[in-house]
């Protein structure tokens, strides 16, 4: 989502930008945040090791539109999006579905129908999207032989049985212990990236955890994890998730990116014609004995409007809800979040 929003965010002008920074962090100069994000890709090649990491970036234009050749040229140089030629007056369904299948190739066929039908229109002017995909294997990996059906907690209380996985024994990871939650990061072989599990304690409700689940309260649980020896079972789980942004972000504060008049795209085309007319995201995962794999897409599509130390062994038994973070240890840089409510 901030990769694909910066591209936007390098044509917003005026009260626009500054929306998008505050909501975003966006640096304010524009090539400040280039060079964030040049350094992000390449810390994140850096920490991926032997798992396998990559995103990719693409724009889809009108091809008789005219937009400023320095945005299209900051799209591919600084970026590295592929800019695609489209022509959205005459099939925007055709514009689609090639949109979807660029996103579908770069996930591995993760993520597939980002725009639904019929979500485009003859209006549409220009489409960006950023594509992300994951599938790293564990340090250490539990055993098929294993994973057996367990009770698991659903948030109304009731209990089902589900696969859990069942660690070999004691395993090498990074834990702390409160008294409302346990947190367990489990590294990924070959690099510095590691799902981090965070485990309200029994009794304690997961949406509440979440209310005070800021920035600085995730900075304290990973400052506060020591390396132990801990028996870890954890479900089998895959499921996939989409969004509609546009309400979301306009809460969060930056309303004036999707409203016509208002929106200051000038940056893309010397004009205040454009605004945002559909942002999207879509994301998968899957985890299970051998690791994970995950999958993300964002779009945003434009269009003009009319107008502690050493403790003796414990125990991490995931079978209730909790949050799950896959993220980079060294930097803190966070790729994928989300809750396991229920592994059916």
């Amino acid at each position: 989502m901030y990769s694909a929003f910066a591209m936007v965010y390098e044509g917003a002008r005026g009260q626009t930008a500054s929306e998008m920074s505050r909501v975003f962090g966006f640096p304010a100069e524009r090539g400040d945040l280039r060079l964030d994000f040049s350094l992000l890709r390449d810390e994140l090649a850096k920490s991926a090791g032997s798992s396998e990491f990559s995103q990719a970036n693409a724009f889809w234009y009108q091809k008789d539109y005219k937009f400023l050749p320095e945005y299209q040229e900051a799209l591919g140089s600084r970026y590295a999006a592929s800019a695609e030629a489209s022509d959205f007056k005459k099939d925007p369904e055709a514009v689609r579905l090639a949109v979807n299948s660029w996103t579908d190739k770069q996930t591995k066929g993760k993520i597939k129908d980002l725009f639904a039908k019929g979500s485009f229109r003859q209006g549409m002017r220009l489409v960006l999207v950023n594509a992300v995909y994951f599938k790293g294997k564990w340090k250490e990996q539990f055993r098929k032989q294993d994973t057996w059906e367990q009770e698991f907690t659903l948030p109304s209380g009731s209990r089902i049985k589900t696969p859990l996985m069942e660690s070999p024994g004691y395993i090498k990871v990074r834990y702390s212990k409160t008294d409302s939650f346990q947190a367990a990061a489990l590294p990924y072989a070959g690099g510095d990236l590691e799902m981090l599990v965070i485990l309200p304690g029994p009794g304690e409700i997961l949406s509440e955890i979440e209310k005070t689940l800021t920035e600085q309260k995730i900075a304290a649980i990973r400052s506060g994890l020591r390396g132990e020896e801990v028996k870890v079972f954890l479900p089998r789980f895959r499921f996939s998730d989409d969004w509609d942004l546009g309400p979301e972000l306009s809460a969060l504060g930056m309303p004036l990116a999707f409203t016509f008049p208002g929106a200051d795209f000038s940056g893309m085309d010397g004009k205040k014609d454009l605004f945002v007319q559909k942002a999207v995201q879509k994301a998968f995962i899957e985890v299970n004995e051998e690791g994970a794999e995950a999958a993300a897409a964002t779009g945003v599509a434009m269009m003009p409007g009319s107008a502690a130390g050493k403790r003796q062994p414990v125990v991490f038994r995931a079978d209730r809800p909790f949050i799950f973070i896959i993220e980079d240890s060294r930097t803190g840089l966070i790729l994928f979040m989300g809750r396991l409510a229920d592994p059916r």
